[in-house]
C-alpha cells in the first residue's frame, strides 16, 4: 500500500488526527441590497424563531473557524465546492491598493503601491508553512506543515459536501502533486473524476522562465466527487475554423460537401451501426475500418463544430488578459469564464456554492450571475471588501449578508486561555493583564475602569464581548479625572487611552465632547484580531492602531436628507510614508461608502453606495434621500478605506 505520510498525520496511539472542530454562531455584520420588505420579514422571522429566508453569505474569518461553524447549518449541503488555495508563495495574501486622483487640483495624481500581507495573513501563512525550531530539529519541513493543513481543510470540505456534490481543488505545481495524494486519502481515489489542465499562457514570460526549463503556462484543477452520483452537465464550445484550413484541421467532405469530422467506433454494437450508416453517418476508412460521422455547420467561410470540453482547457485566458472591468488588483485573480464554466458544469440553478479563499470574488459573482445560492469565506479584509464591490457590480444583484464570528470565537479564546466562566473575575484580570503586555503598558490596581498605564497615559481595556459604549468612555474619564495628580501611581496629566475590540458608533465623536467637557485627552484604539493567535504573539507581531476618524455633514429640507462626506482621516497602517506624503485630499483615502437610511440597532443594511472601479475611479461625496414619512431617522454611513477598513459614524435626523 502506497500512502503519503506528513508531520501530524497520526497520533501516538497510530490514529489519524482529526482537525478541530469548534462550532461557533454567525454574526450579520451588514445585509446588502435588501428592501424595506424584506428587511421586516427578516426581523420578523427572527424574533418569531423562525428561519429567515436565504440569503448568501459573505464572511469574513479564517477557514479553520469558518468551516466548522458552517457545518452545523450546511453539513452535506453543499452542492459545488471550488477553491483556489494558497500555493506557497507570499504573494497569495497581497494585492495593489490604489491612490486615486486629488478631485481639486488638475493633472493626475493617482497611483498604486503594493501592499503587503496584513500581520494576521502573515500568521496565517506562518501557520500554513511556518516551521517552529523544535519542528525542525525533528525534521519537519515546510511541505509537512502545508499538508497537514490542507488534509485538515480537505476533511472538513469534504463533510459540507452533498452527496452528488463536486469539489475542484486549483493549484499549480508548487504543491500539486501532494495534494492529489492527499484528495486520494480523504475522498478515495475511486472518487477522483479529472485533472483538468486550464493552459492560460503560450510563450514563457522573460528569459530566466525558459533558460533552463520549457515555460510554465499552465494550472492544474484535480476534481473529487463524494459518491459515484454526480452533477455533471456536459458544456460545448463552439469552435470556427476557415473553409480553406480546414482540410488541415482534419475535418471532411462528403459527397454533398457536407462538413464533418470522424471518432472512432467505441461501444457501437453492430445493429447501432447499421442504423447510423443508414443515416450516412458511417465513414470507412481505406482498410476498411469504420468511424463515426459527426456532422458540422457551416457558415460564409468558415466551418463550425460544437466541440465537447475536455480536460484541457486552452480557451480562458489568465487575468493579465481580462478587460479592464473584471480586473480587481488580485495577483491570484482567476477569470469570470472559468467560475462559469466550473459552476455551469457540476450544479443547476438554485444549488450551493462554496468557496473559502474567493480572494477577489470571482466564486461568488460568477455563482450570482448563474443564479446559484453560495458562500464566500476569506481571511483578508480587502478581498471581503473587493467581492462585495464586484457583486455590486452587477446588475440586479440578489440580497446578501456579510457576517464574520465577532464576539463568539474571541469568548471561545478567553475561556480557553484564561479560565472556565465559573472563574469569571479571575480570568477578566487575567485577560486585561494580557492585553496590556501586549501594548507595554503597566497594569495597576484598585481602580475599576481605568486598568494599566503607559507612558503618562492611563489605559482602559474593553471586554470581548462587548463594544466599548458611551458609558464605558465617560465612566473611565470621570475615573481618571478624580485620580489625576493626587498622588504616588496616580497619573500627572489627564490623558487615556481606550482599547477596544469594537467600539460604539458614536465613540469617535464623544472623545470630542470629553475633551471639552473635561479636558481629557482620549484616544481609542483597536485591539488586533491577532492577539488570539499565539504564533503572532510570541513573534510580537502585534500592533494597536487607531480608529479612523469620519466627518459627515447633512442638512434636512422638507422631507429630503442631503449627506455629504465632510472629511476622513486614516490609520497608517499598511501604507508606505511616500505614499502618506503623496495625499493631498482625504477624500483619496475613501474607496467606498454606504448609508442605512433608517438603522435600527440590529444589523447595518447597505440601502446606497458609491464606490471606485477602475472604469469610473470617481466617487460620489454627497447623496440625497428622500423618506416617505415623517420622524426621527438613524442614519448609519459607512466608509471602507483604500485598504478595505470600515468606519462607521451616526447621523440623527428629524424629518417633518
Amino acid at each position: 500500500m502506497v500512502e503519503l505520510i506528513w508531520d501530524g498525520k497520526y497520533d501516538r496511539d497510530g490514529r489519524k488526527v482529526a482537525p478541530v472542530r469548534v462550532a461557533l454562531p454567525f454574526q450579520d455584520i451588514e445585509t446588502v441590497n435588501e428592501s424595506a420588505q424584506q428587511r421586516q420579514l427578516t426581523l420578523d422571522r427572527l424574533t418569531s424563531g423562525r428561519d429567515a429566508t436565504w440569503r448568501n453569505r459573505l464572511i469574513w474569518g479564517d477557514k479553520k473557524y469558518v468551516l466548522p461553524s458552517l457545518l452545523p447549518e450546511f453539513a452535506g449541503k453543499v452542492d459545488l465546492i471550488y477553491i483556489d488555495p494558497p500555493f506557497a508563495t507570499s504573494q497569495d495574501f497581497s494585492f495593489d491598493a490604489m491612490i486615486p486622483d486629488d478631485p481639486e487640483t488638475e493633472g493626475d495624481q493617482s497611483r498604486t503601491f503594493p501592499k503587503q500581507a496584513s500581520i494576521l495573513e502573515r500568521k496565517a501563512y506562518r501557520d500554513t508553512w511556518g516551521v517552529a525550531p523544535d519542528e525542525r530539529s525533528r525534521g519537519v519541513t515546510e511541505r509537512d506543515k502545508y499538508i497537514k493543513w490542507f488534509y485538515e481543510t480537505a476533511i472538513l470540505l469534504r463533510d459540507l459536501l452533498s452527496e452528488t456534490g463536486v469539489i475542484y481543488v486549483h493549484l499549480d505545481w508548487h504543491v500539486g502533486h501532494y495534494v492529489k495524494c492527499v484528495l486520494d486519502d480523504v475522498f478515495g481515489e475511486e472518487h477522483f473524476r479529472n485533472e483538468i489542465v486550464w493552459i492560460y499562457g503560450g510563450s514563457g514570460r522573460g528569459a530566466k522562465a525558459i533558460a533552463s526549463q520549457f515555460p510554465r503556462n499552465h494550472d492544474v484543477i484535480f476534481v473529487y466527487s463524494k459518491t459515484n452520483v454526480v452533477t455533471y452537465n456536459t458544456q460545448v464550445v463552439e469552435r470556427r475554423v476557415r473553409t480553406d484550413e480546414a482540410h488541415r484541421a482534419g475535418y471532411r467532405q462528403d459527397d454533398d460537401g457536407r462538413w464533418f469530422k470522424t471518432a472512432p467506433r467505441g461501444d457501437y454494437t453492430d445493429e447501432s451501426v447499421k442504423a447510423l450508416d443508414a443515416q450516412g453517418r458511417i465513414h470507412r476508412t481505406r482498410t476498411g475500418g469504420i468511424r463515426i460521422k459527426y456532422f458540422l455547420r457551416s457558415e460564409v467561410g468558415f466551418v463550425v463544430e460544437d466541440a465537447v470540453v475536455g480536460d484541457a482547457w486552452t480557451d480562458i485566458p489568465d487575468a493579465m488578459h481580462l478587460p479592464d472591468a473584471e480586473r480587481r488588483s488580485y495577483a491570484t485573480q482567476k477569470p469570470e469564464a472559468l467560475l462559469r464554466r466550473v459552476i455551469q458544469t457540476s450544479c443547476n440553478e438554485g444549488d450551493l456554492v462554496l468557496d473559502c479563499f474567493v480572494g477577489s470574488g470571482t466564486t461568488a459573482i460568477a455563482a450570482e450571475g448563474l443564479n446559484r445560492r453560495w458562500i464566500a469565506a476569506d481571511l483578508g479584509r480587502f478581498a471581503i471588501h473587493t467581492t462585495r464591490k464586484g457583486l455590486l457590480s452587477l446588475s440586479g444583484v440578489r440580497s446578501f449578508v456579510v457576517q464574520n464570528l465577532g464576539k463568539y470565537e474571541r469568548q471561545a479564546w478567553q475561556q480557553a486561555e484564561f479560565g472556565s466562566p465559573e472563574d469569571a473575575a479571575e480570568r477578566e484580570q487575567r485577560y486585561r493583564r494580557f492585553i496590556l503586555d501586549l501594548y507595554r503598558a503597566t497594569p495597576i490596581d484598585g481602580r475599576s475602569w481605568l486598568h494599566g498605564m503607559k507612558a503618562g497615559r492611563m489605559v482602559h481595556v474593553g471586554s470581548v464581548d462587548a463594544p466599548v459604549t458611551q458609558a464605558d468612555v465617560r465612566a473611565a474619564a470621570a475615573e481618571l479625572i478624580r485620580t489625576t495628580g493626587t498622588g504616588d501611581g496616580a497619573p500627572a496629566r489627564a490623558a487615556l487611552d481606550i482599547l477596544g475590540w469594537e467600539f460604539a458608533l458614536e465613540v469617535n465623536e464623544l472623545a470630542k465632547q470629553v475633551a471639552a467637557e473635561a479636558g481629557v485627552d482620549v484616544a481609542f484604539r483597536y485591539i488586533p484580531r491577532e492577539v488570539l493567535e499565539k504564533r503572532a504573539v510570541e513573534q510580537g507581531d502585534i500592533q494597536f492602531f487607531e480608529l479612523n476618524a469620519l466627518s459627515v455633514g447633512h442638512r434636512v429640507e422638507g422631507r429630503t436628507l442631503k449627506l455629504w462626506l465632510r472629511d476622513f482621516m486614516m490609520s497608517p497602517d499598511g501604507v508606505p510614508e511616500d505614499v502618506m506624503k503623496g495625499v493631498t485630499h482625504w477624500s483619496q483615502w475613501v474607496d467606498y461608502w454606504a448609508v442605512d437610511w433608517d438603522y435600527r440597532g440590529d444589523t447595518f443594511h447597505n440601502q446606497w453606495q458609491s464606490y471606485r472601479t477602475k472604469k469610473d475611479p470617481k466617487l460620489e461625496t454627497e447623496v440625497n434621500h428622500t423618506y416617505d414619512s415623517g420622524g426621527s431617522y438613524r442614519v448609519l454611513v459607512k466608509v471602507i478605506d483604500i485598504l478595505g477598513n470600515d468606519t462607521t459614524a451616526v447621523v440623527q435626523v428629524e424629518v417633518p
